[in-house]
Order: structure tokens, then sequence, then C-alpha cells
């Protein structure tokens, strides 16, 4: 198959940063050995160089195009000793797994990879820099192949040359296996891994000796042999690797409708018919029809020479027949004597009915049934047939999606199920440096009498502008002035990118444009990190028709690859990974939905002007994937039994499920969907492997109240094949490493995470059917921003119950040092002396302590997954108007008189925040009163003190000061007086600035 996939990925192995000195002197000889796919390339040594730079291009073969992306490229460094004899040692190595891989382009990205250990001792620093790509070319013709082969066999004198390079590359590898023990070195070959056939390596061989050119033999493929100890382990541990993505694709392909029920459904499934006289009238179209009981529905018409090839699923617990009857019938034009227009009239072909108990029943992965022809009962027109087919299958059947569904409405676009993917996101930075030759002089008169103007860069992407600070320059005459600004202009574009983007420099002064220039933005340089800065270039500004030429500007473009480009409330983020394909890293699990159905739902329309009605709908969104259930029509208890998949990068991330009324199928005059309830589901929160299914209350906001419209029952599986996998996802950071090394203000990240949710919101909306704006908006909280006197009253209650805790604590001392418990006042006082006489022991009976309670405290963990809590949300503790306020858009549409009254119990609301900020920040200018002698007397005693207590603390021990002071802390409250202390007294005479503020 390697001669064939014409698929080849190249390695471009160009430096390594901060290695671990490994050689005794400080220093390293690092070589790089890259396996993948069975085969192994070698870099050159650097002789004592802790920063070595390779620059060596590794060409790999890819066997199967298809399974590329569940390889491993993995890449060992190794400090060579070969001269003196010893084993060469371990420095770290990379895994990368096949789908991260990108096709070659003009210019590859460099990415740097940190440096994993071996295990959990090996001591491993630093960083190495990839170009990975791939590149298809044309598998070579059978014929040049044989040509070839007699040409490379007439070199005899070159064969020498490499078997001796094969076999100085064997020894240098052999002596790199330096944590092996002994005696797994020592195995027989039967119990190590199978290596690779000696077939692979040969062609590699053949292929070198052909297409490279004599001086670049230095990195040939390094040839297998079964003795070769240090393959066995590289092939165990991509064997490792292997096995874990291929347990996380059984777990994918274990069931498709594990966790629901399976419904069952009547198929029929209508392919044409056939006229026994084909002559007679052959314009006429026919369609079929299908009767079950009341249930009746139409084929399309067609001509009598095409196929319907319909599929139709009749929900098998919706039918009050058992009986179907299928009928063709023919569509004819009549013209009759007298009339000038010809009139259509319906003939029936004949009719033929099949018992319901009778059908056979399918069960994938069955082969689908066979349509079979069946002669129409009929007495006018005899020896008409139809070819059709009839079974009882589940929504498991792969012709479900496709087919006609009794409850969802038919073949309705908008109530069908679909799968929607978010855009790819990236931030697109603009890096404004400075502008030359600005021709400002040619402007209109009062321009000119302007001494110092002030000018701004302004850049326009799509929706989004963004401007940069003024600067002034000097004499509007001077057509050499050099305005410098050096600010970043941070934007959100979403593949496929926008074409252009427009940068203007604008004069303040007049209020007119200096000039403009465009950007192409597909081909913007892409980077992974801070380390490649991307090269800035001059682009011309273009003026008026005047002013072709109105100088140039200098700016640094380029999309950031390295950061995570948020689309959702951070506390509810279901996707951290990097925007750049490179830096994205293998699942560690399998996330499994099963929406099961809803019930109890209340009406929330009126249909046909009579009675209430509820067409539901289930919306999950879990990282950039969406997915969207069928609507069950007109029922307040509906199943929908859908199951989905998603990927898990990171356990710590939310699933999000909504519940929304269908109004957009109602053509022509759609409406908006109606919000009818959310939850959410916290992974980090679930067992591993373990299917939860229960039921959770649907609750939402309205303006007279929180409203409980019904209960959803799902079923969740969070499976996982490495437990270790999900444990070291909690020591990595939660974003990708650009966040940190050159974070973003909360502002700025705030304004970009609302326009990359305006962004989602537009590309779904364009979507057919579209997912409506607001159900996006409902399921990525884009409203958490806007000023909420319930979430105010809930996050501040949040507070107190943390702070409660702190309070309690207080209150059991104060319990202690008041003796209400008098055996428990004496065992402190125990306790006291056992920690001042041995304190080596406070740390480890602390640690003690906290783990006997979580071991108590797991018994009574919550065993369901946590649902957005009314109570703690506070939706009973607000009235009508504050709830009104909340769901009033931005800006506010509603009265006058309504918005100042709201705008009074703001106010009164920030008199008390302010109150509460100004007494806190009186405490900490207290303590800074006590050391800048703004009151000399309390310094001055507060110096006396320090004084004193340096004379006592140098006499008297340290351990008899803490046993004192606790028994002084601890003492009776006979020998107690109800005033505050001394050193109250003093700390509360300090000074503040509060008497300062105006």
């Amino acid at each position: 198959m390697a001669e064939t996939s014409g698929r080849k990925l190249i390695v471009e192995v160009c430096n390594a940063k901060n290695l671990m000195p490994k050689d005794g002197q400080g220093t390293a000889s690092a070589y790089a050995m890259v396996d993948f796919d069975g085969q192994r390339r070698r870099t050159k040594t650097k002789q004592r160089d802790l920063n070595p730079e390779w620059d060596e291009k590794l060409e790999f073969l890819v066997h199967d195009i298809e399974s590329m992306g569940s390889q491993i490229l993995e890449i060992n460094i190794y400090n060579d000793k070969k001269n003196s004899g010893k084993r060469s040692t371990f420095l770290g190595k990379v895994k990368i797994p096949g789908s991260t891989f990108v096709k070659a382009e003009p210019e590859n990205t460099l990415v740097y990879f940190p440096l994993e250990k071996r295990s959990v001792f090996s001591q491993i620093k630093g960083e190495l820099g990839l170009k990975i790509y791939y590149i298809d070319e044309d598998p070579p013709a059978a014929a040049a192949a044989d040509d070839k082969k007699p040409a490379a066999e007439e070199k005899p004198p070159e064969k020498p040359k490499e078997e001796e390079n094969k076999q100085e590359e064997e020894q240098e590898i052999k002596p790199a296996e330096e944590d092996k023990p002994k005696e797994e070195a020592n195995k027989p070959a039967e119990d190590k891994p199978t290596v690779a056939p000696e077939s692979a390596p040969k062609t590699d061989e053949a292929t070198s000796a052909v297409a490279a050119p004599p001086p670049e033999v230095e990195n040939p493929p390094i040839a297998y042999s079964e003795k070769s100890n240090h393959q066995d382990k590289v092939v165990e541990r991509s064997t490792d690797v292997e096995m874990d993505l291929q347990q996380l694709a059984r777990d994918r392909n274990r069931s498709a409708y594990d966790l629901v029920d399976r419904m069952p459904f009547l198929f029929v499934k209508v392919v044409k018919a056939k006229r026994a006289d084909a002559t007679t009238n052959p314009s006429a179209s026919l369609y079929a029809k299908l009767v079950i009981g009341t249930h009746s529905i139409k084929t399309k018409t067609q001509s009598s020479n095409k196929d319907w090839d319909q599929v139709f699923a009749f929900d098998k617990e919706g039918l009050n027949s058992t009986s179907l009857e299928v009928s063709v019938w023919a569509e004819e034009e009549i013209k009759k004597e007298g009339e000038e227009a010809p009139t259509r009239a319906e003939t029936s072909l004949g009719m033929v009915s099949f018992d319901l108990q009778e059908v056979p029943k399918r069960v994938p992965p069955d082969s689908p049934l066979a349509p079979q022809w069946y002669t129409l009962d009929s007495e006018k027109s005899p020896g008409n047939d139809v070819m059709l087919t009839v079974w009882i299958g589940t929504q498991a059947d792969e012709a479900f999606q496709e087919a006609w569904q009794s409850d969802s409405g038919g073949l309705i676009p908008e109530t069908r199920a679909k799968v929607y993917l978010s855009p790819k996101l990236w931030y697109l930075r603009v890096t404004v440096i400075q502008s030359q030759d600005l021709q400002l002089g040619s402007g209109s008169e009062a321009s000119k009498k302007v001494r110092n103007p002030e000018l701004y860069v302004k850049a326009h992407f799509g929706a989004q502008l963004f401007k940069t600070s003024r600067t002034s320059v000097g004499s509007t005459l001077s057509s050499s002035s050099n305005p410098t600004w050096n600010e970043d202009l941070v934007f959100v574009a979403a593949e496929p990118f926008e074409p252009y983007m427009t940068v203007t420099v604008e004069d303040i002064s007049n209020g007119q444009s200096v000039g403009h220039t465009k950007l192409h933005v597909p081909s913007v340089e892409k980077r992974t990190d801070d380390r490649a800065e991307p090269k800035s270039r001059w682009f011309n500004l273009i003026g008026d028709e005047a002013r072709p030429y109105a100088g140039r500007i200098h700016l640094r473009v380029c999309l950031e690859g390295g950061y995570h480009v948020l689309d959702e409330a951070a506390h509810v983020t279901s996707d951290v990974r990097a925007a750049a394909k490179q830096l994205a890293k293998p699942p560690i699990g399998l996330l499994e939905v099963g929406i099961r159905g809803a019930t109890n739902l209340l009406p929330v329309k009126v249909k046909n002007g009579m009675r209430g009605s509820t067409d539901t709908y289930v919306v999950a969104k879990y990282g950039p994937k969406w997915v969207r259930t069928r609507t069950i029509m007109d029922r307040f208890n509906p199943r929908w039994n859908e199951q989905y998949t998603w990927d898990v990068y990171d356990p710590c991330t939310v699933l999000t499920i909504g519940v929304f009324d269908n109004g957009r199928y109602r053509q022509p005059e759609p409406e908006k969907d109606i919000r009818i309830g959310k939850i959410r589901v916290r992974l980090s929160t679930l067992d591993m492997n373990r299917v939860y299914m229960n039921s959770y209350s649907l609750t939402v906001l309205l303006p007279g109240g929180a409203r409980k419209m019904g209960e959803i029952e799902i079923a969740v599986r969070f499976s996982c094949s490495s437990w270790l996998s999900v444990v070291q996802a909690y020591s990595t950071p939660m974003l990708p490493r650009m966040h940190y090394v050159r974070p973003m203000g909360p502002a700025q990240q705030d304004i970009l995470r609302h326009t990359a949710m305006k962004i989602v919101t537009a590309r779904l909306g364009r979507s057919e059917p579209p997912l409506g704006q607001e159900v996006v908006q409902f399921m990525l909280d884009s409203d958490t921003h806007v000023w909420s006197m319930r979430r105010s009253k809930a996050n501040w209650f949040r507070v107190v119950a943390c702070l409660s805790r702190v309070a309690t604590l207080a209150r059991w001392m104060d319990g202690i040092r008041t003796w209400r418990h008098t055996p428990t006042t004496v065992l402190m006082h125990a306790l006291l002396v056992a920690v001042v006489l041995c304190p080596h022991l406070i740390l480890p009976t602390v640690f003690m302590y906290v783990f006997l309670i979580l071991l108590v405290r797991l018994r009574y963990r919550h065993r369901v997954p946590a649902n957005m809590d009314p109570l703690i949300s506070y939706v009973d503790a607000v009235s009508t108007d504050e709830l009104d306020e909340e769901l009033d858009g931005f800006p506010s549409t509603r009265p006058a008189d309504t918005i100042r009254i709201r705008y009074d119990r703001l106010r009164a609301l920030g008199g008390r925040a302010q109150t509460l900020l100004g007494d806190v920040a009186a405490q900490g200018e207290r303590v800074e009163a006590l050391f800048n002698w703004r009151d000399p007397r309390a310094t001055g005693i507060f110096v006396v003190f320090c004084f004193l207590a340096s004379l006592v603390f140098y006499v008297v021990p340290f351990k008899v000061f803490v046993l004192g002071s606790g028994f002084y802390y601890l003492r009776h409250p006979r020998f107690r007086h109800d005033m505050p202390s001394i050193s109250t007294n003093f700390f509360r005479r300090l000074p503040s600035l509060s008497d300062q503020i105006m």
C-alpha cells in the first residue's frame, strides 16, 4: 500500500531550546530520533550545545491515508556518548497525533513542543521546534518502478557505503536505551512486540537510494533488527498509544443507541409503479397513497417513467389500525367537448394491503430489505404493479434520518434533526507601528491653519471597528511627519475569512481621512506562539482622486493560532483548545449523551385558536459541535431517544442542553423559537465509564417570575480509556500557552468574547435550516454582562456563604475561649501544650485531619450531577419589576418613569457598595498611617512597643511566648472584661484618608 498511497509526511527538525545538561560538564550533545508508522529517521549530533539547531528535513511514507489520523509521530532526544563508549542518555520526547498534521503551505509554521518525561523521576526540560506537514504526490507507475530497479542495482560501489552508515547508526542507537532494565533487555524475542516486516525498510532504502542525491546519504533510514532492544521499546510505546486511540474508537462504535430506548417505527419504502398498458396516456402523473387508519400520506407526484424512491416512518405507538393500504393513483388531463381548458382527473390503478402483524422486523446491522413487486388489486385496471418494501425498525435504522417521519411533521426541513459546527475562530492582531510621508498639507485652508494636528488609525474588519489612541505631529506643512503609535488592535476572524481589512489614518483636527489601505486577510501569516515574531511591512496609503499617494504606514499583521477564542461565558466553557491545528492534543475521552424525552411540558402557544400546544426540540452544545433533535409535534410528553457523541479534550468543561418550542416551521410567517428551559452538566462531576440517567426540571424566567415548564430526561456517560490522562489534565493550564505569556486585559477579553458570540450567532443563522439567534444566545449565555439585580443578590449571598464557614469557625473558637463547654476548652489547653512542645507534628496532624474529614464526606457526596438551582439563583427572592429589568433588552425600551425608578434603586445599592469599599480602604490606610508618621504620637507609641518587644523576644523563648499567648487567649471569663482590647482601641484611633475625600 506504500507504493500506491502517494502521500509523504515531512518532519523538519529545526531546533531545541534549554535542554537539560547530561554530559557532566554542563552541556549536551543532542540528536533526535524520529519514529512514524514503522519507519525511523535520525538527525546529526550537535556537539556540546544546549540550544542545538539541526534544520533537517526528514521524510516518511504514509502507508494508509485513512489511518494517518490514528498514527503517532514520536521524537526522542538523546545525548550522544558514542565517543566515550557509554550509553546515550535521554533528554526528552514529544508525541504528536496524526490528526494534527496539516497540508503543506508556502510558509509552514514553526511550532515548539515541550519535552515530556519518560517516567515520573526523569529530569527533563526544554522545548523542541518542529515543522510538520504532508504532501500528496501522484503514485509512481509500475513501469517506471521496474525501470529504476535495475538502475539501482547497477551501483555496487554505493552499497557498502550504505551498509557502513547503517552499522554506524545501529551502534549509535544501541547505547541510547538508558532507562531500560536489564531483565527487559534480555527477554526472548518471542516476548517482544512484533516489529515491522523487513520489506518496509527495504522499500524505504530503495526509495532513498534512487530519489536522494549522493551528498544526502548521511541521514538514511535506520534498518530494523530483531536484536534491537531500543526498537522494541519504541514499538511498544507506540503500540500503547495506538491501543488507547483504538479503545476510544471502540467506545464510539460500541452501540449507537445504548443510552436510549429503541422506538419501533413502521417503515414503508415506495420505489416505483408499473402500469399494465404503458402506452395508455404516457404523460399521466402517478403518485402513491399510504393509509393506516386515520393516517394518510401521499408520495410526490412523478411521471410514469420516474421513480418515487421515498421512505415513510410511522411511529408504531401512534398507529390506530392493524393494516396498511397502499394505492396508486394517476392524474390525467381530460378535455371535454365544449370546454377550452382541460380538467384534471384522478384514476385509481389499484391497491395492495398489508397486515401489520405479519410485517418483518429488521435490526441493524442487517442489510436493507430488497423491495418487491406487488400486484395492485383493481377491477377497472388490472395488471398494475407497485414496487415497495415494508418492515418494522427503530430510530437506529439508516433510513430513518431521511425518511418522512410521522411524529415530526413529515419532511419539513425546520423539524429535522441536524448537527451544526461553529466556525473556527482566530484572533487577528494588527500592530500599528508608525506612518511616514503623510500628505497633511494638501487639504483645505482650514486644515493648514492647524499647527499640531492629531491623528489616529482606524481598522475596519467586517462589523468590527477599533481605533488607536491619538498622537500629535509637528507642522502640517512638513511632509516628513512620522507619527508613532506601537499599539495592537485585536479582531476576531472566522474561517472562511472575509477577504479584506481596511486600515485608515484619520485626522481628528478636520474630521477627514488622510488615506487608507486594504489588507488581504486570507494571505496573512499565521503563528502559534510568541517566539516567532511576524514580519512587519509598509503599506501605501491611498487618498482621494487628487492624492493617489497619501503616504505609507508600517504594520505587523498576523493570525494568532496560539489562543483559544472564547465564544461563550467563561464559567460554562466547553472547549479550551488553541485555534492552530498544530497545537491540538489527542482526546482523553468520549462524551455520550442520550436525549430520551420530556414529561409534563406546559403549553406555550395556542393551536387553531382553541387549545394549548407545544412543538419541542432539544439543542445540545459541547465544543464547536451543536446537535439539534427532531421536533416532536403537539405532544406534552415527547420522546426523542436520540444519542450523540463528542470527543473530550479537557474534563473541566461543561455540557449545555436547552429545550425550545419550534416556531420557525410555520410558513410563510415563521415565529421565533420559545425557550422552555436549560440544564448544564459539568464533566468533572461525573465518574468515568458510568451511565447517569436522570430527570432534570426545566425552569425559565418570565416577567411574572420563575416558572417550571416540565422535566427532561437525559442519559450521560463519560468514557475514558486512560485514568492517568484525566488526572494529568488537572496539572496542565486551563487555556493555551499564549494566554499566559501574552495575556489580554479583562476588558479586551470581554469585548472579543461578545464579538465572537455575534459571529457564531450569525454563522449558525445562515445554516439550512437556521439555528435561530434567540437559541444561540440562550445557549451561550450572551447576556451575562448585563446588569441584573437577581444575579447581584445571588453573587452576594455566594460570598456570604463562603465567609459563613469562617464565621462558624470564629464562633467555635469563641465558645472555646469563653468556656461554654469546659471539657472542650481543657482539651484545647492540652492540644496547645502538645503543639508547642512538638511543633514537628503540626503539619502531619493537619493533613491527616483533612484526609479523614474528606473520607467521611465521600459517603455523603452527590451521586446525581447537579443542575441549575433556583434556590441559589434567587429566582423567587426578587420582585416582578426586577425580573422585568433583567429581561429588558440593551438599550432599554421601557418608559422613562420606569427607568428613573430603576436608576434610583441602583443608586441606593451603589451607595451601600460605596460605603463598604470605603470601610475596607480605611483599614488598609490605618496600617499605612502607622508607618508613615501621619499620627506622630500613635507611631511613637508603636516604636516604643517594637523596641520593648524586641528585648522581650530576645530574652523569652518563642515556645514560652506561644504557650503564654495561648493560655491568655483561652483564659476563663472570670478574668475578662466586656470592653474592647487595648490593641483594638489603638488601631481604631489611627487616621485614614476618609477625611480628605471631598
